[in-house]
């Protein structure tokens, strides 16, 4: 998951100098960065972005404390220091030497007195974006052998910095003239600076695998490529398309490396539920995630308060601002021991064999690799397009009512994520479903961007499936991710039934099928640490990929061609025979069999 909070002159910086930078720890005062990082044993912060460039910096760089001080808590140049010196020795007065080397407004500006309404303007100079994978990843990257961990450190990376070359490319904005009314695209790209963390700050120690990616504010214009702020409600609209897009990515990953399936768990009852590795043994997720369970149970007190002033169970908005007051609560302080991952894995290992057994920690690499070919044999990973765009359509329509494209978005993600189980999917696959659904399900409401089903094409005007859909989109009572998954069962099964009535009929009408590319590997890869780029070896997608394809489409023609023919037997049964050509009328080698019309443009069963 992803979360964001902004960092703020003066305690926000101080947080991120004293607590995130040195694996939320507690820095001394006087102590060097790099002194610090290395006795709480995190690594030093990498720089990342395409926006690096403008800069004088590259991906990769080890991120200097004066540095960070210099961008990151005052908006100039990483490189301010240079700069000013040159320019003073030039002759320059100390305060134009000092202007040249903010990027864009100087932070001051808005706690002048002169500035219209100074008092509630709190300048921004970052975003803290915090990546964490899902619970049964934090398990195996603390209990496995160091290549285990390794490979699951890699593929948190890769997801990550996908991630974060999604939203430079997609969805980063910057504003300008008064109150922003101006906005474009980043010229460049982003300038973020990446901290990994090992643990959580739970008072008793448990591992936690997560990123900081602290995205400076600062970017420059596409039209004059003069410096200016990014746009905050930018982010913070996409913040959950992003959060499914690293989620997938890295299911994505780990299933390709390590050859693991990705099965659903139900969290809370009624609400959505998260993706897991298979094999991964439930009862270590209570003992990775204390921290969690005081969440719960705080938040199962709020949530009965609120049931008894407000007279009904909150919604998705209220809940979520219980939780985080819960999460507020419950807060614990910092610990001020510290150890280093070799210390803490062997620490954590200990733990869980003293609560569950040697057994139950030292086969759960081979337990995953059983349970994710029980999974691969039970789960046919693909994706059928017209019933992707009307599940994401049910589920977002019963949850929201109005909705934009970023809402799509994030739910074909999620059906994406459970439809194939960590195999890889087509790059634009997820932006696909989306515009099928926008062209076929639903209509604009209001004046602005927003959107809502357009219930006459989602079902017909009878009144069997409205009977079943309108009281799941009115009850109340019921959780709104239960009622929207009920809804979008029924749909399906509706559009179902009508795909088997037109094959009866004999009127097969071609629909579309996204086949991922399969990879099956059922060990992890070797780890070589000499590789110059320290990255694994790329997933074969040759010709294992092609002859895995070939099966899949010669399958699906033979199950097309069984399907004709149990419908020709059925109109025979029906209708009689039809009358057979006489020996004169034999076709010729290309004439197309009787039963058989492929749509044009399209492969035989609409397999693409």
């Amino acid at each position: 998951m992803i979360s964001m909070s902004p960092v703020r002159p003066g305690a926000g910086v101080r947080y991120l100098f004293r607590g995130v930078m040195v694996g939320d720890g507690h820095r001394a005062v006087g102590t060097p960065l790099r002194a610090a990082q290395d006795e709480a044993g995190v690594p030093p912060g990498v720089w990342k972005g395409r926006g690096l460039a403008a800069l004088g910096l590259k991906a990769g760089d080890v991120v200097s404390e004066r540095q960070a001080e210099l961008l990151l808590g005052e908006g100039r140049h990483p490189d301010a220091d240079r700069i000013e010196r040159e320019l003073l020795a030039q002759g320059e007065s100390p305060a134009r030497a000092r202007r040249a080397t903010v990027l864009g407004r100087p932070i001051e500006h808005n706690q002048s007195a002169e500035t219209d309404k100074a008092k509630k303007r709190t300048p921004w100079l970052a975003f803290d974006l915090v990546f964490r994978p899902p619970p049964t990843a934090h398990i195996a990257w603390a209990l496995m052998d160091d290549e285990h961990r390794r490979v699951l450190e890699l593929c948190d990376g890769i997801a990550r910095d996908k991630t974060l070359a999604w939203l430079e490319e997609s969805v980063a904005e910057i504003r300008w003239k008064a109150g922003g009314k101006e906005r474009a695209r980043v010229k460049d790209g982003l300038v973020v600076a990446v901290f990994r963390h090992y643990e959580s700050r739970a008072t008793e120690s448990r591992p936690l695998l997560h990123s900081h990616a602290v995205v400076s504010v600062r970017a420059r214009r596409p039209h004059d490529g003069k410096w200016g702020n990014l746009s905050a409600d930018s982010l913070m609209t996409h913040i959950v398309a992003a959060d499914t897009l690293y989620v997938l990515h890295f299911m994505e990953e780990v299933t390709a490396r390590l050859g693991w399936a990705w099965e659903p768990r139900e969290v809370t009852p009624g609400r959505r539920p998260v993706m897991d590795i298979a094999g991964i043994d439930r009862r270590l997720i209570g003992w990775q995630s204390t921290r969690r369970q005081q969440i719960e149970d705080a938040l199962s007190v709020l949530t009965a308060q609120y049931e008894e002033r407000q007279g009904h169970a909150p919604g998705e908005r209220a809940g979520y601002a219980l939780a985080c007051q819960a999460a507020d609560q419950t807060r614990p302080p910092k610990r001020t021991e510290l150890l280093s991952l070799t210390e803490l894995r062997s620490r954590w290992r200990d733990s869980a064999i003293r609560a569950f057994g040697a057994c139950i920690v030292y086969r759960l690499a081979e337990r995953a690799r059983a349970a994710a070919a029980a999974v691969w044999r039970r789960v046919r990973p693909v994706v059928d397009l017209a019933l992707a765009a009307v599940d994401v359509v049910a589920v977002v329509y019963v949850m929201r009512g109005a909705f934009a494209h970023h809402h799509l978005l994030a739910e074909a993600r999620r059906h994406l994520s459970y439809a194939l189980r960590g195999r890889r999917h087509e790059p634009g696959l997820d932006e696909t479903i989306v515009q099928a659904a926008l062209d076929d399900y639903t209509r604009p409401v209001g004046r602005g961007r927003r959107m809502t089903a357009d219930l006459r094409a989602l079902y017909p005007r009878d009144t069997e499936d409205q009977a079943v859909l309108r009281p799941l989109t009115r009850n109340r009572s019921a959780p709104p991710y239960e009622r929207a998954r009920l809804a979008a069962d029924a749909l399906a099964a509706r559009v179902r039934a009508a795909r088997r009535a037109e094959r009866l009929g004999s009127r097969p009408r071609p629909y579309t099928v996204a086949v991922p590319t399969a990879s099956r590997p059922s060990h992890p890869r070797p780890f070589r640490d000499g590789r110059k780029d320290g990255r694994l070896p790329e997933p074969e997608t040759g010709v294992d990929a092609v002859e895995q394809t070939r099966q899949t489409l010669e399958a699906a023609r033979a199950q097309m061609i069984a399907t004709l023919q149990d419908s020709r037997r059925a109109r025979e049964a029906a209708h009689g025979p039809r009358p057979q050509p006489t020996p004169a009328a034999t076709p010729q080698p290309h004439t197309q069999q009787p039963g058989i019309q492929p749509a044009p443009g399209r492969t035989t069963g609409g397999i693409t």
